[in-house]
């Protein structure tokens, strides 16, 4: 081998090393916090860990145990039961059957993403012209959307498990200091152009909560509805 041959062969060998670094880097920046969710929650699943929900005002009171948001701390050695507390009673979301805590952010448009994907990277976004806790219509939530395929690591990953809850499961959402408990009902995937769950919000004479995220988890060809009722009081 000569040495320009050598020469050659040294920077091919660089640059082939310096792509697979970057492409592996890509993937983790890109699908890193889905990942980081999936795995807390599966290794919550092997252990057995049952989340509940803390009241308004359990959540003020410092010496109640509870957590905002289990992490790999939490999953890997704490108690197998564990309480969740609102990030925000003014407004917020707990979903105990995947662990998840996130503040609701009010009035945004869902089709300026201008205006709402900044909010999608600290928490959810309560979609504008849909109703509030306690109204009849739609509570519209969305969560974990993106522009594109790429930008799914810059925004919060707290819907990414909407893929796991069914129907029974639990939801509570915070509003205005109260506490208002949902019952899932059903799941629906559809087109990104399913747009009735919002134009229809204010036409119903009964309350659902709608979560919105995007399917399958990671891309943006269609939309998971989680559509929940209020808990009927035994």
């Amino acid at each position: 081998m000569t040495r320009d041959d050598a020469v050659r062969f040294i920077a091919l060998r660089s640059l082939g090393n310096f792509l697979l670094l970057f492409s592996i880097y890509g993937v983790i920046a890109t699908f890193g916090p889905s990942l980081v969710v999936e795995g807390r929650y599966r290794i919550a699943q092997v252990r057995g860990v049952n989340y509940s929900v803390a009241s308004a005002s359990e959540s003020r009171e410092e010496s109640t145990p509870v957590i905002k948001q289990p992490g790999f701390g939490e999953v890997l050695a704490g108690s197998t039961e564990q309480i969740l507390v609102p990030q925000d009673t003014d407004f917020s979301i707990v979903i105990p059957k995947i662990g998840a805590s996130a503040k609701i952010f009010p009035n945004l448009d869902p089709q300026n993403e201008l205006e709402f994907l900044p909010y999608l990277q600290k928490g959810v976004a309560h979609a504008k012209g849909t109703v509030f806790p306690g109204m009849n219509g739609n509570v519209y939530l969305f969560a974990h959307s993106t522009d594109n395929w790429w930008n799914v690591g810059r925004y919060n990953a707290i819907f990414y498990l909407l893929k796991d809850v069914a129907v029974g499961d639990e939801i509570v959402v915070f509003f205005e200091d109260r506490r208002y408990e949902y019952v899932v009902d059903r799941t629906v995937i559809a087109d990104p152009s399913e747009v009735s769950y919002l134009v229809d919000s204010q036409k119903k004479d009964k309350e659902e909560l709608i979560l919105q995220t995007c399917w399958p988890p990671g891309t943006t060809w269609k939309r998971l509805f989680v559509i929940a009722k209020p808990k009927v009081s035994e």
